[in-house]
């Protein structure tokens, strides 16, 4: 048996007649996903030395943290101790990871190291970590790989208090080594055009004294002041500011 079902009376309308409008439909607005940025580096990434905040990168992170102030999803992937080889090995997968949200990758990538790479071991005049030449191809070959992941953009290193070296009794560091490095660091950046904060100028020409009241004893590592100081800068830095928005 086939089954039937009544169907609705038709309506005629008579010459001239409108046709009723259909109630009005609002979309529910979507709500756009917050960006996703990925900070990799050193221990300034880290934040070692601010036991108050836990480094610029925490407290920039700490500002986005309240839901009814929403704001970009930040994940601190800073790690003690690692230079240019050490951030090469682990930028693609630690970029891939961070895909929760709909398993969209990052919008926006923060590098940030390089003075771990210029210390010299042993004595003042010894050999560096990774020697200049070596430092420039991997730096060049990690910012092409970098650019085509998503915008990037480089936070330079900070000055060191020379008095206090060596650091762990073992390493030596000093500005005219860093200098060397951030020129090189620099010039890649600005080779990709990939925007480049120079965190370390900046904080030479306050003078050693306004240097040093920003480190650690261990003359390497900002402390609340000194990561105080770097946010303020960063927040001041308006191409990675209008990257975030």
């Amino acid at each position: 048996m086939t089954a039937t079902f009544p169907t609705a009376p038709s309506q005629s309308l008579s010459a001239g007649a409108i046709a009723p409008k259909s109630p009005s439909f609002k979309p529910t607005p979507v709500q756009a996903h917050p960006k996703k940025v990925i900070a990799i580096g050193d221990s300034l990434v880290y934040g070692y030395g601010d036991g108050e905040g836990g480094g610029w990168v925490e407290r920039l992170r700490l500002q986005w943290m309240n839901p009814e102030t929403p704001g970009p999803v930040l994940y601190n992937l800073g790690v003690r101790g690692d230079g240019v080889t050490q951030v090469a090995k682990r930028l693609e997968s630690e970029f891939c990871d961070r895909g929760e949200l709909r398993h969209r990758t990052p919008d926006v990538l923060i590098l940030s190291f390089g003075v771990n790479d210029s210390a010299c071991a042993g004595r003042a005049d010894g050999r560096p970590v990774t020697d200049i030449d070596n430092f420039e191809r991997r730096m060049a070959e990690l910012l092409v790989r970098a650019g085509k992941l998503c915008p990037v953009y480089f936070v330079g290193m900070v000055p060191v208090n020379e008095v206090a070296m060596p650091f762990a009794n073992i390493l030596h560091f000093s500005h005219g080594r860093q200098r060397q490095y951030r020129d090189v660091t620099r010039r890649l950046c600005e080779i990709q055009q990939i925007p480049f904060l120079d965190l370390f100028e900046e904080r030479c020409a306050q003078g050693d004294e306004w240097v040093n009241a920003r480190l650690c004893a261990d003359g390497i590592h900002p402390n609340v002041l000194g990561y105080r100081t770097i946010l303020e800068a960063v927040r001041g830095w308006q191409p990675l500011m209008n990257a975030l928005r």
